[in-house]
């Protein structure tokens, strides 16, 4: 019976705004910020097959979900609010969504990676990656012709079978690239958290995402400080 009652109350309308996070770096690195901003979870989400927790503000309540689906919960209003990485939002395109706030958490970098003793001749070479819109569209604007191969993990493994010549990755300390013999070559972008806003929503529900923000800015500020 608990369990309905539960359930029923989640499925009802909710007034205030939701914050959609995912699990790991991004989720470990937003909440001290959000608790700076007196949004704190109530339970552990390491602890709970929940995917909606209520926090100490009655209006804001947080989503967790997978990485790649953030910016498309915000830009559809299932989220008002999230946080995503740079490379997430540069591979989803970004529309309908505003990005006023780099939180400058979980940095690393976006990059290309080959085969340290690589000479990469082919003519056309293979690019394994997840990144596929990222990829395409920086090496069309070098002028470089390339066949993309979509992936959605283990990426150092493709030039070791030879699958690929080089790779399209994140890249935080390079000691996984090392150990299996790659290095980076190129920077793509240097990547960070971003908080992102639903654009219907902040037209909407502008004082209290706004409040939100100002918040935030002020917890990153003085973080960086």
């Amino acid at each position: 019976m608990t369990d309905k009652v539960s359930n029923k109350s989640m499925l009802e309308p909710f007034d205030g705004i939701t914050i959609a996070l995912s699990k790991g770096r991004i989720l470990e690195e937003t909440l001290p910020l959000l608790a700076k901003s007196n949004i704190a979870l109530l339970e552990d989400p390491g602890k709970s097959r929940k995917l909606v927790f209520p926090t100490s503000r009655d209006d804001v309540r947080i989503l967790i979900i997978r990485a790649t689906d953030v910016p498309t919960y915000v830009e559809y209003g299932a989220a008002d609010l999230g946080v995503a990485g740079k490379d997430v939002l540069m591979e989803h395109g970004g529309d309908g969504l505003y990005e006023p706030l780099d939180l400058k958490i979980a940095v690393c970098k976006l990059m290309v990676a080959e085969p340290i003793d690589s000479q990469r001749s082919a003519s056309r070479p293979k690019v394994a990656t997840k990144f596929v819109n990222v990829a395409k569209k920086y090496f069309a604007e070098k002028g470089q012709q390339v066949e993309i191969i979509k992936l959605y993990g283990s990426m150092e493994l493709a030039p070791l079978v030879g699958l690929a010549d080089c790779i399209v990755d994140v890249v935080d300390t390079g000691s996984t690239l090392k150990a299996n013999g790659l290095m980076p070559t190129e920077l793509i972008a240097s990547i960070s958290s971003r908080l992102i806003v639903n654009k219907a929503a902040m037209k909407m529900r502008h004082q209290l995402i706004q409040d939100v923000l100002d918040q935030m800015k002020a917890a990153v500020d003085e973080a960086q400080a």
